[in-house]
């Protein structure tokens, strides 16, 4: 039996409610396919788009006098849940309808970075909608946010993203996994904390998330890594018009083409990062980047990415 890690991306989970839990429904079936062909499935995801949009939310209802202020890591947690929600109901349903006898559990998973991590000083990580310059620009007039253009898509904010030290939650993860369980785990990167004397105490930043699902397959020695994300490939001269699919990628090829900054910060270079970190020194591991929408293509050889060691 392979385990396998499936990393579900924030930005193709939709913009609204509706439109995620019509994603997670369409893509409960590729899961629960996974799990009927032999494979023990962990799933992760993202957070980028929710959590900002409930950060913002929550700030404006504060500003209002309407409640109290929610930090950022509270509001990391609540979209644990949220996206957790879908995802369980989803798998549920879907396990349901195919007979199949496997429980679903979320877990709200802190992950532990260093308090010292440069990226504190510098935030990089897009969270929340897209918008033009000029809404951008008045935005970070009004609250003190930082933006950035991201991938040609337009302006988001940016947030700390450092790098995941320790999952706090593994040895609870690591007991569904042997119990058979369906889990949800790493949600949004995980909530990320520091380890001080008073204990962990969560801060305000977010956890990329393909860098974490990395963590979380390695600490679980899983077989295989799925990102999935909104397109079917890794590219090489992405939107030019000698744009290039890539079908395979090996650790040297694809360290030649971060040299070259073929894969945008912030967009695909984590996710190519975090496979390297998979992949790297092991042989016997796959990972594999392809979109949410595609996943059964993906698995039949027709579209994504696979990457290896060599």
């Amino acid at each position: 039996m392979a385990k396998v890690v499936v990393a579900l991306g924030g930005n193709a989970l939709g913009k609204s409610p509706e439109e995620q839990l019509k994603l997670v429904k369409n893509t409960a079936s590729s899961l629960i396919g996974l799990i009927a062909a032999g494979n023990q499935v962990v799933i992760s995801h993202g957070n980028g788009p929710q959590v900002g949009a409930i950060n913002l939310g929550m700030n404006f209802a504060a500003e209002n006098g309407k409640t109290a202020a929610f930090p950022f890591p509270e509001c990391g947690a609540m979209s644990q849940g949220y996206i957790g929600y879908h995802l369980q109901q989803s798998l549920e349903n879907e396990l349901h309808r195919r007979w199949m006898n496997k429980s679903v559990a979320t877990i709200v998973t802190q992950i532990a970075v260093d308090p010292n991590d440069p990226a504190f000083e510098n935030p990089s990580k897009p969270v929340g909608d897209f918008y033009t310059k000029e809404q951008a620009d008045e935005i970070a007039k009004e609250k003190g946010y930082t933006f950035k253009e991201d991938a040609g898509r337009g302006y988001r904010q940016v947030v700390p993203s450092p790098l995941p030290m320790k999952i706090m939650e593994l040895d609870s993860i690591k007991t569904l996994i042997d119990a058979d369980k369906l889990v949800i785990a790493g949600g949004g990167g995980g909530v990320p904390v520091i380890i001080s004397d008073k204990g962990l105490e969560g801060v305000p930043a977010v956890i990329d998330k393909d860098r974490s699902s990395a963590l979380l397959a390695d600490n679980i020695d899983a077989d295989k890594l799925i990102i999935l994300t909104a397109v079917d490939h890794v590219y090489i001269n992405y939107g030019k018009p000698d744009e290039k699919a890539l079908k395979t990628l090996n650790v040297a090829e694809a360290q030649q083409y971060m040299k070259e900054d073929q894969f945008a910060a912030g967009s695909m270079l984590p996710k190519i990062e975090a496979c390297l970190s998979f992949v790297e020194g092991h042989p016997e591991r796959e990972a594999l980047i392809t979109s949410l929408d595609g996943l059964d293509d993906a698995l039949a050889g027709k579209v994504g990415t696979v990457i290896r060691d060599n």
